[in-house]
């Protein structure tokens, strides 16, 4: 599976590291953290191919402002065990290159479109409590500007291409 990712900025890194030790009850801890901006399911696994569709329903978009505002959880995800406690984002500007991307490839029924939830997945399984606990965690709003995306390829774990977005003046 392949998927158009947000490159999370140093902050955030730094924040999942700060929160570690609260994360250790949770099953299983991520080590690499991302923003999904868009799954792909396709048949095709040809990148290439799954690139260029992409970088033709972004053609002209600009780069957009995230902000991460606080830490969240998913209590039944729709896919893996839960909860699922993540960063939560604010980006009206990634949920526009959403909807173009979900024009172009379809949306993955319950995940994306409407259901579509910008975050940074921190841990996942184990107890409600503790990722209720986690969600009262308070943190300082970390801002960057999203100029470019990354194709990545999840069987490998690797980035395949990049795509900028272009800031505006």
């Amino acid at each position: 599976m392949y998927s158009l990712n947000v490159p999370v900025p140093g902050a955030i890194e730094r924040l999942a590291a700060e929160l570690h030790p609260r994360l250790v009850g949770f099953d299983r801890i991520r080590e690499r953290h991302t923003l999904v901006c868009k799954r792909f399911e396709a048949d095709d696994p040809a990148p290439d191919r799954l690139f260029e569709r992409a970088r033709r329903a972004l053609a002209g978009a600009p780069a957009v402002e995230a902000r991460a505002t606080g830490i969240d959880w998913f209590e039944a995800p729709v896919r893996g065990p839960g909860p699922v406690a993540y960063v939560a984002i604010e980006s009206p500007g990634l949920h526009d290159l959403h909807r173009r991307l979900v024009a172009a490839f379809d949306p993955i029924p319950a995940l994306e479109g409407d259901d579509y939830v910008p975050h940074v997945t921190l841990a996942r399984g184990g107890s409600a409590e503790r990722a209720r606990d986690l969600a009262t965690v308070e943190i300082e709003p970390i801002e960057w500007t999203v100029t470019e995306l990354a194709l990545h390829d999840a069987r490998h774990g690797e980035r395949v291409r990049t795509l900028s977005l272009p800031r505006r003046p």
